[in-house]
């Protein structure tokens, strides 16, 4: 209908439909023409700024069920006075409203910088997001090296995708999602500074950067993938000089130079600037830096048992081993990292501050399907010149920097306590059953968890995709709600009935469920709260009283760090902690089972991942029980 109303005007059409509001079922997205659907993500509406009323309420629904009542009494003064007619709070919503009509997003930039460039903590653990995946077929460097091969071809094949502008637009509730992070997925890099880092871009579509980055045994190789005339090196070329690197990488007594970028911010940014100032190592860390992506080529993950394999495996994607194992065979301010090991293993590291979640699992859908097809294009006769091998000049001081960056690391890698399993009674198919929000009833289970193990329920952070809005990062969904506290108190009391416990469970995964819809559509009050509070300090005035609070640091004191992974393939994702008496828990939920990650610092005596995992596990059984009794 829309291509006989605008025949010659596809994107015309396209914003005749979004102007109306419409939601359109995604069968009808996929059956509209290309040259409609190649302009949707650009027709993408600005995020909103909530209502201040709205948001400040919310904030203090979200306070209720972590505060004693004379403490949120006193919260509710402050939010009153922050919020009242004419007050402060009113001018900095005025202030974000302007700034929302003359950005391209009003808090994304925001964000990136607050949360990630000036953050001061190590990428490893405290940024970076690892994606483990299941175990190839191969146990020794020839298979890893054929897979690497696949592997590269099936990414430079979603390059040429999104370079040509053919990569399939995604949509969520039928509506279109912003696609600008796919582009910069590449050649990219996050830059250390001494206060706050950058973001640089080095990617242009038929101009920029033609090489990959391979390191193996710690030495970094420069791989040039596109011939002359701009094709993509078929696999069996990229095979071909893949052995030429392993030829000259054999095991030595080189310096792990990547354990540097795993430091502080602030060290890394001063042995950045001292490593630079040697021109063939400045040279070497450019090309790093601009590489379409990296390649690590790693030694075998230590098998000790099978049940802990899956763990140890995530903690290698995640920060490499230590320094004695994989760690050197990393970058870690590079935003795209592929790991594959001798023995199978294989995953990606990604940089934060540039990518998130969902596109990065679009992007390994495709390499995997990628991966399921024979090769088809034969190698041209050309011959391929040599893989450059990157050279390091370490005098006196870079050397100091690599020891004492080795110290900090190891630390930190024997600080985090990782735990992987997959629970096998059920999946996402039969919480649809119940007619309940898969996400909303395992977020409900982890609070469950969380409260059985430590007796009380505590700030958790669920991430919601803001893609549906132009520039759009993310948000957080909340908990617990008033109805997850409710659940939780009730369900182990034996005077509660069966019936009673289904209906409480039943009223909070509604709760998060309503929640997460709001966030989705930009109303969640965790970004806004933050415009709020970085409009103050843009505009020269003190920090306002609200966020001053102890109730504001409790607030934000995410005991829980969460999130949802969904993908085709039973993979699982690895972060940190966000507080160093927290947990970080990561699920992916399949049809029949849920893949799960839960790390925990060993620094702090109260948090034990082993035993949430463990809590967990049995949680979700009793969940079904609940729903489902035992005759």
């Amino acid at each position: 209908m829309l291509t006989l109303l605008f025949p010659r005007e596809p994107k015309k059409a396209l914003k005749t439909l979004l102007s109306k509001k419409m939601t359109l079922p995604a069968r009808m997205f996929l059956s509209m023409p290309r040259a409609i659907l190649r302009h949707a993500h650009t027709l993408v509406p600005p995020q909103p700024v909530p209502r201040l009323g709205q948001t400040l309420q919310k904030y203090l629904t979200a306070l209720e069920p972590l505060l004693p009542e004379d403490e949120f009494e006193h919260t509710r003064n402050i939010v009153q006075e922050f919020g009242a007619s004419g007050g402060l709070g009113e001018q900095l919503q005025r202030e974000l409203l302007k700034r929302a009509k003359h950005s391209h997003n009003w808090i994304s930039d925001w964000w990136v910088q607050w949360a990630y460039l000036e953050c001061r903590q190590p990428l490893p653990v405290h940024s970076n997001p690892a994606i483990s995946l299941p175990q190839r077929d191969f146990t020794d460097w020839r298979g890893q090296l054929v897979f690497a091969s696949k592997l590269i071809a099936g990414v430079l094949d979603f390059k040429a995708e999104v370079d040509s502008g053919k990569l399939a637009v995604e949509y969520m509730r039928g509506r279109p999602l912003c696609m600008e992070l796919f582009p910069k997925l590449f050649s990219s890099c996050r830059i250390p500074g001494p206060k706050h880092d950058l973001v640089v871009h080095y990617g242009r579509p038929r101009r920029g950067p033609s090489h990959i980055t391979v390191v193996r045994n710690y030495q970094f190789f420069q791989l040039d993938v596109y011939n002359s005339d701009g094709t993509p090196l078929t696999e069996s070329q990229i095979h071909a000089q893949l052995l030429r690197i392993r030829s000259q990488s054999w095991k030595t007594d080189k310096e792990p130079m990547g354990i540097l970028t795993s430091e502080h911010r602030h060290t890394w940014g001063q042995a950045y600037t001292r490593l630079l100032r040697d021109k063939i190592n400045k040279e070497s860390v450019r090309l790093i830096e601009k590489s379409l992506f990296t390649l690590c080529l790693d030694s075998p993950v230590m098998r000790i048992s099978d049940d802990t394999y899956s763990s140890r495996m995530a903690a290698q994607i995640l920060h490499g081993g230590g320094t004695y194992s994989n760690s050197g065979n990393r970058w870690f301010d590079k935003t795209l990292q592929f790991v594959v090991g001798e023995d199978g293993s294989w995953g990606l590291l990604y940089e934060h501050a540039t990518a998130e979640g969902p596109p990065i699992a679009t992007l390994l859908d495709h390499v995997l399907d990628y991966c399921k097809k024979a090769e088809k294009v034969r190698a041209p006769l050309v011959p391929l010149p040599m893989p450059k091998k990157l050279y390091f000049y370490i005098n006196s001081e870079i050397k100091w920097d690599l020891e004492m960056a080795k110290q900090n690391l190891d630390i930190l890698i024997n600080d985090l306590d990782i735990k992987c399993f997959n629970f096998q009674r059920f999946g996402k198919d039969f919480v649809k059953q119940l007619k309940l929000s898969p996400n909303s009833f395992i977020q409900v289970a982890i609070q469950l968890a969380y409260y059985r193990v430590h007796g009380e329920v505590c700030a958790a952070c669920d991430i919601a995709s803001l893609r549906m809005f132009k520039g759009g990062r993310t948000d957080y969904i909340r908990s617990p709600t008033n109805q997850m506290l409710t659940f939780v108190h009730a369900f182990d009391d034996a005077a509660v009935s069966r019936e009673a416990k289904v209906q409480l469970m039943r009223d909070a995964v509604d709760a998060y469920s309503v929640l997460t819809e709001q966030s989705l559509k930009g109303q969640g009050i965790d970004r806004h709260l933050l415009g709020l509070k970085l409009q103050a300090i843009e505009n020269g005035l003190s920090v306002p009283r609200i966020f001053m609070d102890t109730a504001y640091g409790l607030a934000t004191h995410w005991k829980l760090r969460t999130g949802q992974v969904p993908s085709n393939t039973d993979s699982v994702m690895s972060f940190g902690p966000l507080v160093p008496d927290g947990y970080a828990v990561s699920y992916n939920p399949q049809q029949d089972h849920v893949h799960f990650s839960v790390t925990a610092f060993n620094c702090c005596d109260e948090t034990n991942a082993e035993k949430l995992s463990l809590t967990l596990e049995q949680t979700l059984c009793e969940l079904k029980d609940l729903f489902q009794p035992k005759e």
